[in-house]
């Protein structure tokens, strides 16, 4: 214990105090809020007919919805995603970096953990293939666990039309995402037009943190404006325009809020940004003063893809042991009732338990130095060390205010530092 206290000291000595904190901050706790949103919400309940079947217990306790409101965080990825970017792209070009140079730094970084993911779940669905195993729950399996994958593409096409958007008011994909929703609830459009709004939607919060970058956002009362309108906006579209109050797909819903976005995800996705805005400050001063909390943060972005990517397995690895010991409350049972809550609670250190596993075995993928990682990996602890020596570098800003160094340069981990 007292050497991960002396290795997290190290390493808030060693950040450069013109480094933002709050980003690392926000990021991991969209990271956080999306993994525990997933566990509390997902339920792979066995059917009759010995297949498997995806419930949600917002199916079943609608009055559960506002567990949606706190850990749907995507908005938080995109704000934090579209401002590290943009600071990005812009310090690339002011050092004489292609466009291409940078792009195809950011996304093969981005995808290269991908592919442990695809490569394992080939093989499992190969072999469930083999021993007979009925299509629909392979199906159900191979969904969840790659349903992290839309994600990044979403966000490798927003990351390569940084330089289109660098400048960009997110009133003007707002209005897309409007007038869209006007045309498929309104107008009778076909619902396949909703897909728009897979890039409208999410380029709101990504054009917000350009926003960011260019320092339109530094006073509060642009943090305030977002939440309060946001939230207004949500809540009026809720109680007046039949919107769904749950922020994530619910099971045999007619309307999902997420798939695509709708006019409510995205006032709630602006609603989030203005808190997140406002949390800068107190982010900002509490890592400062608690150096393990900083470390916290610090290793919870260097491992972000791989959590993201492999919390679905985590927690489907989990069901599949289990089934051994019969059918379990709160994993195999139906989500029904306020006890299987109870239960699914309990459940989450386990969860947590396999997420560290995929973590140890698959990690390496998101390190730069595989030798680096090895190290790592025998002593975790290590983590802060690399972290420290990763010698951030102070980037050429794009207006007066100091820049954002990266706490390393790694662009896939961005893109879940986000959710």
């Amino acid at each position: 214990m007292d050497r991960l206290r002396q290795a997290a000291h190290h390493l808030h000595v060693a950040t450069p105090p013109t480094r933002d904190r709050a980003v690392d901050a926000l990021r991991a706790l969209a990271i956080l809020g999306i993994i525990l949103g997933h566990w509390l919400v997902t339920a792979l309940v066995p059917a009759g007919d010995g297949t498997l079947r995806t419930t949600s217990p917002l199916h079943h306790m609608p009055w559960l919805a506002p567990i949606s409101w706190v850990f749907q965080t995507l908005a938080v990825f995109f704000l934090v995603g579209g401002h590290v970017a943009t600071r990005s792209y812009t310090s690339a070009r002011a050092r004489g970096t292609t466009y291409p140079q940078w792009l195809h730094a950011r996304l093969s970084r981005l995808f290269t953990p991908v592919a442990a993911v695809l490569t394992l779940w080939t093989v499992v669905a190969l072999g469930l293939l083999a021993t007979g195993t009925d299509l629909d729950t392979i199906h159900t399996l191979l969904k969840l666990a790659l349903s992290p994958m839309w994600f990044l593409l979403v966000f490798a096409a927003l990351t390569a039309a940084t330089p289109l958007v660098l400048r960009l008011n997110p009133v003007w994909p707002l209005a897309v995402v409007l007038h869209v929703d006007l045309a498929r609830f309104g107008l009778g459009a076909p619902p396949s037009l909703g897909w728009l709004n897979l890039a409208a939607g999410w380029l709101v919060p990504y054009t917000v943190g350009a926003a960011w970058t260019r320092g339109e956002l530094d006073r509060r009362r642009a943090g305030w404006t977002l939440l309060l309108s946001g939230t207004a906006a949500t809540a009026a579209l809720i109680t007046w325009a039949a919107y769904p109050a749950s922020m994530v797909g619910v099971p045999g819903a007619q309307v999902s809020n997420l798939n695509p976005p709708t006019l409510a995800a995205v006032t709630f996705g602006l609603a989030q940004c203005g808190l997140a805005l406002l949390l800068r400050g107190s982010l900002r001063r509490t890592l400062r003063r608690r150096p393990t909390a900083w470390a916290a943060v610090a290793l919870i972005n260097l491992s972000a893809m791989t959590v993201f990517l492999w919390h679905q397995t985590a927690l489907m690895a989990t069901t599949a042991t289990a089934l051994t010991a019969g059918h379990l409350p709160g994993l195999h049972t139906l989500p029904d009732n306020p006890a299987w809550i109870a239960a699914r609670l309990a459940w989450l250190p386990v969860f947590a338990l396999a997420l560290l596993l995929c973590w140890a075995a698959f990690h390496i993928h998101e390190t730069r130095h595989p030798r680096a990682a090895r190290r790592t990996r025998r002593n975790p602890g290590t983590a802060f060390t690399e972290l420290s020596k990763a010698a951030p570098q102070r980037t050429s800003p794009p207006r007066p205010s100091p820049a954002h160094p990266r706490l390393p340069e790694n662009p896939r981990a961005e893109a879940v530092r986000h959710a």
